[in-house]
């Protein structure tokens, strides 16, 4: 990240930090340790899962910041095992961690855990998801419900106000069920767009999204698209599509990533992603950690940026982009921010 000729003043209010813009303004300028003894610091992150995309930038989020800023950083990944991710928190615990950053599969399994930490005195900083009934440190996540809103209007807009869809849905995470209760919101509002079939998805199932994906075309042969809470079901559910000879039907997902714009980019049946700022939400956890050590504010929520992506936006650039969600690499691009 580049340098700006600004820095965090002890004075700034957590209003003013509340806007990812400010937010991203703030990493940009941060390229030093804030903390007297930012070298000495101890950082764990139980990261919910560092697979697709999203894990990945959020990794690189969480180690170029702790590069920057100082500290030394350990990494456990739960693969979206709940019980292996509160065994890992409550091991950085026991190992006293100065802070521990979350990435939560499962926020409501991990809730005590994550109490056990902030009991103990070791400030949390959770990122892509809050935990319900443990309120931590400070959360730097995406307007679930409002990306839930964006895709289902998109639907609905293309659709003329008139069709069927189905949608594949996460209620196990509450955060990410927002985002159903964003489509269900939208499809108020279009009262002859038809929601047929909801396919609710668990990893533990043992079912694929594509399966998924493939049941609900199965049993419903006049869907006019399918919504997805997230970029693996609609990228899996676009090859469904296209293997069912569904040419008319399109697909939409949430994510972001070089995965979902390759899909989008083909002109696959997927035409749509949110693309979240995964590692801003990661940079801004190690960032406000370091705040909360020196004794200064830690918002307690930050929204982070998210871009619309549709085959438009990528087929004019030399390359897919795989930083996107970095400090300033959205402007280059020519993408604006929708929530």
């Amino acid at each position: 990240m580049n340098s700006q000729s600004f820095g965090l003043s002890a004075g700034m209010t957590r209003r003013s930090l509340l806007s990812a813009g400010a937010a991203l303004a703030v990493a940009a300028a941060m390229d030093r340790p804030r903390v007297a003894r930012a070298a000495e610091l101890n950082f764990c992150a139980a990261l919910g899962w560092t697979s697709y995309d999203s894990g990945r930038h959020m990794v690189n989020g969480y180690k170029d910041a702790v590069a920057k800023l100082g500290g030394n950083l350990t990494i456990a990944d739960a693969g979206y095992d709940v019980k292996k991710q509160a065994d890992q928190i409550a091991s950085f615990v026991a190992a006293k961690a100065d802070a521990i950053f979350i990435t939560p599969a499962d926020p409501a399994g991990i809730s005590p855990a994550v109490r056990g930490a902030l009991d103990a005195g070791i400030p949390v900083f959770l990122a892509d998801s809050y935990v319900p009934n443990a309120t931590a440190t400070s959360v730097a996540m995406s307007n679930n419900f409002g990306l839930g809103y964006y895709t289902a209007d998109f639907i609905c807009k293309r659709l003329k106000g008139k069709g069927n869809i189905a949608a594949v849905v996460l209620p196990a995470n509450e955060t990410w069920d927002e985002r159903t209760l964003g489509l269900k919101a939208a499809l108020r509002l279009y009262p002859d767009v038809k929601l047929a079939a909801e396919f609710s998805f668990a990893n533990a199932s043992g079912m694929t999204p594509r399966q998924a994906v493939d049941s609900l075309l199965t049993g419903h042969q006049d869907l006019d698209a399918v919504w997805c809470g997230w970029d693996g079901a609609a990228t899996e559910g676009a090859l469904a599509i296209k293997a069912a000879g569904r040419s008319k039907m399109f697909i939409t997902g949430i994510d972001g990533g070089r995965q979902a714009f390759e899909y989008i980019k083909s002109g696959s049946p997927m035409v749509l992603t949110m693309a979240q700022s995964f590692y801003e939400m990661a940079y801004m956890n190690v960032l406000y950690a370091h705040e909360k050590i020196a004794g200064r504010e830690a918002p307690r929520f930050i929204i982070t940026a998210t871009y619309p992506v549709t085959q438009d936006k990528l087929t004019s650039l030399p390359e897919i982009p795989d930083n996107y969600d970095q400090p300033g690499e959205a402007d280059k691009l020519g993408w604006q921010r929708v929530l």
